[in-house]
This record gives C-alpha cells, sequence and structure tokens, in this order.
C-alpha cells in the first residue's frame, strides 16, 4: 500500500508538471506578446482572395499611402489601470464638427496599419484616433489582451477624446481582434458620447476562436487543453479566457452595432457573425460579404463595403 501511495503521488506530480507545461506552452503561442506568431505565416486562412480586384487593392494602396504623406498625427498616451502606458495615434481634423472615431487594429497589428479606415473616417469628416492595443505597436504589455483587458483601455481613449472635446460624438470600429475589442467595450457603461459600433469578422469569444485554432492547427481537444491554457492565463495575464465574451458584452450593449464578416472567412469562423447578432439587443444591421476572407470585406467589395458603414453611422452621427 505505501509503494502504491508513492507511485499515486509520483504519478500526480507528473501529471500537475505536465498540465503547466502544456498550459505554458500554449500560452506563450498565442498570449505572450515577445514571442513571434509563426503559425500566422502561410496560414492558409489568412491567403488573399481571389474576390479582391487587383486594381482596386492598387488605387486603395495609393490612396492610403498618399494621406500617409499628407497627413501627419499627434501621438497621445495614456497610463492603463495596472500602469501601462499606451499609445495611440491622433489624426485631428479641423472640419470634424464633434465628430471622432477610434478605429481598432487586429491581433499582432498596430495603429500604422489602419490607415484605409482612418483615411475613409478622416474624408468623412472625422478626427481619428488609432490606438496600439497593450502589447502591440509602441504600447506597452507583456501579453496580448485579446479584447478583454482592452475594453477598460477603451474607455480611456474615449475619456481622452471627451476630455478634450466634450461634445464629441464618437464612433467605435475595430477590425479582427479589434473587433472582438470594440463589442467587448460595447458592454461596459459607456458615456452618452459613444454614438454606434461597427465590428468587422470579430469572434464570438475567446475560449471559441482558441478551441477552433487549436484543433485546426493541432487537432487537439479543447479539455484539457485550454484549461491548462487558461489557468496560466490567469497567473501570467491576470484576466480568465472564460469571462472574454463578445457574445455577452454585446447582450448587454446600449449602443447600435453593425456587423461585418466576409462569408469565406475561415479563421474567424463566418458563423461566429449569427452568435454575436442575435446577442445584439439594439439597433443593428449585418453585412455580408460573398468571396471574402477574413479581414477582406472592404477589399472584395468596398463600395458596398463603405455604403454600408455609412448608412449606418449617419444614423446616429451626422
Amino acid at each position: 500500500m505505501k509503494k502504491f501511495g508513492i507511485l499515486t503521488g509520483i504519478s500526480v506530480f507528473i501529471l500537475v508538471i505536465a498540465y503547466f507545461l502544456v498550459g505554458n506552452y500554449f500560452y506563450n503561442f498565442a498570449l505572450n506578446a515577445a514571442q513571434e506568431k509563426d503559425f500566422l505565416e502561410g496560414n492558409p486562412h489568412l491567403a488573399g482572395s481571389e474576390a479582391v480586384s487587383a486594381s482596386v487593392a492598387e488605387a486603395s494602396k495609393l490612396a492610403d499611402a498618399e494621406f500617409s504623406n499628407s497627413h501627419q498625427p499627434t501621438t497621445l498616451n495614456v497610463v492603463s489601470s495596472d500602469n501601462l502606458k499606451l499609445n495611440s495615434l491622433m489624426y485631428e481634423n479641423q472640419d470634424s464638427n464633434h465628430k471622432w472615431a477610434i478605429v481598432v487594429h487586429g491581433y499582432t497589428g498596430n495603429s500604422t496599419q489602419m490607415i484605409r479606415y482612418v483615411r475613409n473616417f478622416y474624408e468623412k469628416g472625422y478626427s481619428v484616433l488609432a490606438p496600439d492595443l497593450r502589447g502591440h505597436g509602441k504600447s506597452e504589455g507583456d501579453y496580448i489582451g485579446m479584447g478583454w483587458d482592452d475594453r477598460k483601455d477603451m474607455l480611456l481613449w474615449i475619456n481622452q477624446i471627451i476630455e478634450k472635446d466634450p461634445n464629441a460624438d464618437i464612433a467605435l470600429f475595430g477590425i479582427s481582434m479589434g473587433s472582438a475589442t470594440v463589442m467587448m467595450t460595447a458592454g461596459e457603461k459607456l458615456p452618452p458620447n459613444v454614438k454606434v459600433i461597427v465590428e468587422d469578422c470579430g469572434y464570438s469569444s475567446v475560449i471559441d476562436v482558441f478551441t477552433y485554432q487549436l484543433d485546426d492547427l493541432f487537432g487537439l481537444p479543447k479539455f484539457p487543453v485550454m484549461n491548462a491554457a487558461n489557468s496560466i492565463t490567469k497567473i501570467r495575464a491576470g484576466y480568465d479566457l472564460n469571462d472574454a465574451s463578445a457574445v455577452k458584452q454585446v447582450a448587454k450593449s446600449q449602443t447600435p452595432i453593425l456587423f461585418i464578416h466576409g462569408k469565406e472567412d475561415t479563421f474567424v469562423p463566418y458563423p461566429m457573425l449569427d452568435e454575436v447578432y442575435d446577442a445584439a439587443k439594439v439597433d443593428k444591421e449585418q453585412l455580408i460579404i460573398p468571396g471574402a476572407g477574413h479581414g477582406e470585406a472592404e477589399k472584395v467589395d468596398p463600395e458596398k463595403y463603405w455604403r454600408t458603414v455609412w448608412g449606418f453611422v449617419e444614423r446616429y452621427i451626422n
């Protein structure tokens, strides 16, 4: 019996060590901001769609470059509740008439990659704030918040705008993880200045998208891998992956939301659109772009994309 007890204790010890090693591996793989995300390179789910017109793409690229060359942003900083210095680019428009937009980048991206969206809001007369999410760009942070801790940071950026312009009417816009960020922000108590939200290809929850990627990349089950990863996330990043749900946050929203998704998106699967859309109890609309993969809705059909965006946004900000 004594020998059996020793063997049992050793087995339990080995399982506990294995549990934390697995959890730490997948935490570093997905959430450690300092570790390269090699799985994004050559990922077939991020391959460019044939539905993107080369001539339209080139015209947009040239317009973005011209905008960048002629509009130099200023830098705005805030300090987060956990004492991180966060960075944002601000494109102040003298003709904005109190119209503001906050545009939020995706996973491993940064503010400079949002020029396409900055430009379109600016040309519609908006002043635009483009933050670097924690752990991205020039913002401090050693982990990726997946939109959850970032939602608190969004409240700081919103307050920065209101301090600068108390009469501001604010639109929130995000793509991919930035989209999850604005949806998660939607469930917080927002000032009345925030009038409308536009989300493009956001995921329903962090657990759901990680579970999907875990199966796709490794063929591994949710249990016990996600449990182990979540344990490490709570220790190293201080948040619970199970709490980070766009569905639950959208369900609490008091702000109108436009939901956008590419129908051929297999990185953040297209069916996640229905989950977040159905959860919303506010004024809402959805735009589905056939042929568009992840983050490609605007590239595949920019005319329909922006016509729909402005048709929705201008119901609340004009």
